[in-house]
């Protein structure tokens, strides 16, 4: 075996390696909703107050240094408002996640074209350093794709608990904007990414901006279609006049069809998705069982016949 070839397949078992450790990693350092409630647990609660104090003083720290930086280096989603739109549909609202989001989507590239070409020789190490750098250009984007997927999917799963907890709110004696503080404080642990949203939609309405716009400005932040819904009907709501609680209950019955149906959809699913497994992984090692000692008597005999 050449010395092209021993570095070509330790390049790939390398690469292999990290990528499967990285996935085994994030799979088995993914706190559960149950281990995150009882890490909440024994922690001590902070109140709405200070959880809103919190949210502002975070929200009104300005970061000059990272915002020049920003503004300096290019990015592949076209402009620096754009990224920052989508760093805060990840989760991400400071303007030094998004700087180091540029950096890597110019570093990595590079960091992945550099090797084939130091290591490998011939025309093999210009496609490998190519399909290097492609690689490293597009990981960025892709993982900040699948977190603000992750994000709207929590949040569309943890919607219909939390208009329940709003109407028990409600029901009890609590204002609409008491019922979405106590709301928000519950739904930290089981769903984060709903819980920081009606946090800040707290804010913004504690700080003086009408409730609508609040409303309004909370659809835009979380790019769903079951909170843009909600956000209409509340605003229709507020307009009207009409019962809160029993506009909550509906659509919070709306909303949880709707999670079932897509729980079912998902199901439904699962039969071709396992098609290709099936294909590529079972059936060969099945082929292999049942066919190899037959295949096997067919050239021994052939082997005597000649």
């Amino acid at each position: 075996m050449s010395t092209q070839m021993i570095v070509t397949l330790s390049l790939v078992f390398v690469s292999v390696a990290l990528l499967a450790g990285t996935g085994a990693w994030l799979l088995l350092s993914r706190a559960t909703q149950g281990r995150r409630r009882l890490t909440e647990l024994s922690r001590p609660r902070a109140t709405a107050a200070t959880v809103v104090v919190e949210e502002s003083a975070l929200a009104a720290v300005p970061d000059p240094e990272w915002n020049s930086l920003l503004n300096a280096l290019p990015t592949s989603r076209g402009t620096v408002r754009r990224l920052r739109r989508e760093m805060a549909l990840a989760g991400f609202v400071n303007a030094r996640t998004a700087a180091l989001m540029s950096l890597t989507e110019l570093v990595l590239p590079v960091v992945l074209a550099l090797p084939p070409i130091l290591l490998l020789s011939g025309p093999n190490k210009w496609i490998a350093a190519v399909a290097g750098a492609v690689t490293g250009y597009m990981a960025p984007g892709f993982v900040l794709s699948r977190r603000i997927k992750a994000r709207k999917t929590q949040i569309e799963s943890g919607l219909a608990d939390a208009l329940d907890l709003m109407v028990l709110c409600l029901e009890a004696g609590s204002s609409l904007d008491q019922a979405i503080v106590k709301t928000g404080e519950e739904l930290d642990v089981a769903y984060p990414a709903l819980g920081d949203q009606l946090n800040i939609l707290i804010s913004e309405m504690r700080a003086g901006k009408p409730r609508i716009d609040a409303f309004r400005a909370f659809a835009d932040r979380t790019q769903v279609d079951d909170v843009r819904a909600l956000v209409a009907m509340l605003i229709q709501t507020d307009k009207f006049g009409t019962s809160v609680s029993q506009a909550l209950r509906t659509q919070a019955v709306v909303s949880r069809t709707k999670r079932r149906q897509r729980a079912e959809e998902r199901a439904q699913k699962v039969g071709v998705k396992l098609v290709f497994p099936l294909v590529f992984c079972l059936f060969p090692a099945l082929y292999v069982v049942m066919l190899g000692p037959a295949y096997l008597q067919f050239m021994k005999v052939f082997a005597e016949g000649q």
